[in-house]
């Protein structure tokens, strides 16, 4: 309980997610934002080519990804790899000030949500991810 006695704000359990965005301090208050509601692994990636690597390296549950990056137009790249993931792919949230610019079968990889956005909303996108994995995992064993 928070020293002032309220009680402290329940979380939830968020897997690893990659924030792809340049715009810094947007990153940062996403990366808070799933900090704070319980995403215990949150990676950031400024550029096209840091996402790559990352992607390559390792595994995540869901990326957010920025399409309109300083080193690249757009994040079709990214969302490219992401598709040939397969079926264990994450999950794709679009951060975008321009969804009617995703080609439609690149949208349909994942969610669009248009900036500005609200970080409970985003939270949510990620979180329901984790909820659909749980329940996917529970049905298979």
């Amino acid at each position: 309980m928070p020293p002032d006695g309220t009680s402290a704000p329940k979380t939830r359990k968020i897997g690893p997610v990659l924030i792809v965005e340049d715009d810094a301090a947007l990153a940062l208050a996403v990366e808070d934002s799933l900090l704070a509601a319980g995403a215990r692994d949150v990676v950031i990636a400024a550029s096209s080519a840091q996402a790559l690597e990352t992607l390559r390296d390792r595994q995540f549950d869901t990326v957010i990804l920025d399409v309109h990056l300083a080193d690249r137009g757009d994040g079709w790249a990214i969302a490219e790899l992401i598709r040939a993931l397969g079926s264990g792919r994450p999950k794709v949230i679009f951060a975008t000030g321009a969804p009617a610019e995703i080609p439609k079968d690149i949208a349909d990889l994942g969610t669009v949500l248009a900036k500005p956005y609200d970080f409970d909303e985003l939270v949510g996108l990620v979180a329901a991810r984790e909820r659909s994995s749980i329940l996917a995992r529970l049905r298979r064993d």
